[in-house]
């Protein structure tokens, strides 16, 4: 009989006005990669802050058992002591130390008080040869990109000995190689008799290595699924995530498409701390009336540095080339101008760059566009707050009031409110860049129908995805980058993951 690892009975937390978790029962093996799904704020995040004592045992009312202990964690030292490990969506990394020093900030290896380097360098390369990773454990955190970094977050786990390894959306910024090296490495580790605990949107990937499945819905525990007999199928998991059936990931839309509206032409970008390299390279394109245009790529391809570029010059340097709105080329020098020109961008970094964190949603949503609630240049506060009670109901944002700080919304709220802060603006042309990173199922379609609506209203919609099924699922024509190069362009019928997958390789070839 396999022993249970984990017991976490009949929680409930609660926050002011919403209870996050509400009588919830989790019960883990030793030794199996346990899935938690649901939508964006159905609870998983916070059941996990729970058992890692984020949030201290006299916060929650409930009772968590490990290895046949009642457990009352104070804080997550207490957590980590007993090997329970957590990876959050946010990675705690310090991107000007190096991996050593990362791997160890905490729990340094020392002598007499004093930091022993060589066993500190010689511990490290034992740990990054386990995860996979060549670089020197004297390599600065921000020289590697995200994957690697995801990689030393477990190399950090496993030099504390883990014998419960939590993994909060690990593979939210990952491309697709990345993932797949990280779920194969959960295997290994699994092998090794480590248990894990994995939240994930992303279905597909939980079919690879979940031996069981919970979900999580409205701060509930829903059902636990055994994917013994094989993997479970998504459209039942689906459906106990959302509490109702979806026939179509994609709303059904008839596309209006009129004359050409936006269009970038012979556009260059140099990169901005290297001057002399060039990063788009004369780039043309048009977006439509009505029209929702992709942009697909691999990573690195220059997507997100074109889509800045052209929002008020936002990246890069020695910015050449030519933006036309009808037509008539316009001045999109800086961020106010590109938005008085009816330009918007939706960053992919809505926690950086998309939201002030520590302030409400209504003057989140209000700031793009501040004369349209304000009188006299002072901001009439019921207007604002009409305003975001009115895209509250709209993008059916999940929150206690527009008052709420959006740092304690789930990341989907969030998103929902990048959108509304941008919609508020008015703009013709919505440059969205990976719309719906993060996002659960049930919160992506929610998009996808906004997006769809707008172009539905003769918007033209510039559609950033690294996912080649949104993609597909959703545009009217795929423009295809690779080394900040345009590629391929290919209208819905002719658009396959086959023939975008082709025009990267070909252009690579070169």
């Amino acid at each position: 009989m396999v022993e249970t690892i984990l017991e976490m009975r009949d929680i409930t937390k609660t926050f002011p006005g919403v209870v996050a978790l509400n009588h919830v029962n989790l019960s883990v093996k030793a030794g199996e990669i346990h899935a938690i799904v649901g939508e964006n704020g159905a609870g998983k995040s916070t059941l996990m802050k729970v058992l890692s004592g984020v949030y201290p045992h006299d916060s929650y009312t409930g009772e968590i058992v490990f290895n046949g202990q009642v457990q009352a964690f104070g804080d997550i030292a207490d957590s980590e002591h007993l090997g329970i490990i957590i990876i959050h969506q946010e990675l705690a990394l310090v991107p000007q130390l190096s991996i050593a020093e990362n791997i160890f900030l905490g729990n340094e290896q020392s002598n007499n008080g004093v930091i022993d380097w060589a066993a500190t360098h010689a511990k490290t390369k034992q740990l990054l040869k386990k995860v996979g990773l060549k670089e020197s454990p004297s390599t600065l955190i921000t020289d590697i990109g995200v994957g690697k970094q995801q990689l030393v977050e477990i190399a950090k786990a496993l030099s504390k000995e883990v014998k419960l390894l939590i993994l909060d959306e690990p593979t939210a910024s990952l491309n697709e190689t990345d993932s797949d090296a990280l779920l194969e490495l959960l295997l290994e580790l699994q092998r090794e008799g480590i248990t894990s605990i994995l939240i994930s949107h992303k279905l597909n990937e939980i079919s690879k290595v979940a031996d069981s499945i919970t979900v999580i819905r409205d701060g509930a525990a829903i059902e636990t699924m055994d994917c013994s007999d094989g993997p479970i199928p998504e459209d039942r998991v689906i459906q106990r995530m959302v509490g109702r059936e979806m026939s179509d990931r994609y709303p059904r839309r008839t596309p209006n498409i009129g004359e050409t509206v936006f269009e970038v032409k012979n556009w260059q970008v140099y990169h901005p701390v290297h001057p002399d390299r060039l990063l788009i390279k004369g780039i043309d394109l048009n977006v439509r009336k009505g029209e929702i245009v992709g942009i697909a790529g691999l990573m690195g391809a220059g997507r997100t540095e074109l889509a800045m570029s052209v929002f008020g010059k936002a990246y890069g340097k020695h910015i050449s080339g030519e933006v036309r709105l009808h037509g008539e080329a316009v001045d999109v020098g800086t961020v106010r101008k590109a938005i008085r020109h009816g330009i918007a961008y939706v960053t992919e970094d809505r926690k950086a760059l998309g939201l002030i964190l520590h302030d409400d949603i209504k003057r989140n949503i209000s700031l793009p566009n501040l004369g349209r609630v304000s009188k006299s240049s002072v901001i009439d506060e019921g207007q604002e707050f009409s305003v975001a009670k009115d895209f509250r109901e709209k993008l059916k944002i999940r929150c206690s009031s527009v008052r709420q700080q959006v740092m304690n919304l789930s990341g989907g709220n969030q998103q929902k409110v990048v959108l509304s802060k941008w919609l508020f603006s008015q703009p013709e042309v919505l440059i969205l860049d990976e719309p719906t990173r993060g996002v659960d199922v049930g919160a992506k379609y929610e998009i996808y129908t906004i997006i769809s609506q707008l172009a539905s209203e003769g918007k033209c919609v510039l559609m950033i995805s690294s996912e080649m099924p949104e993609l597909l699922g959703m545009c009217d024509r795929i423009y295809v980058m690779n080394e900040g190069s345009m590629v391929g362009e290919f209208s819905a019928a002719e658009a396959s993951q086959e023939n975008i997958m082709g025009a990267i390789v070909r252009a690579g070839s070169h």
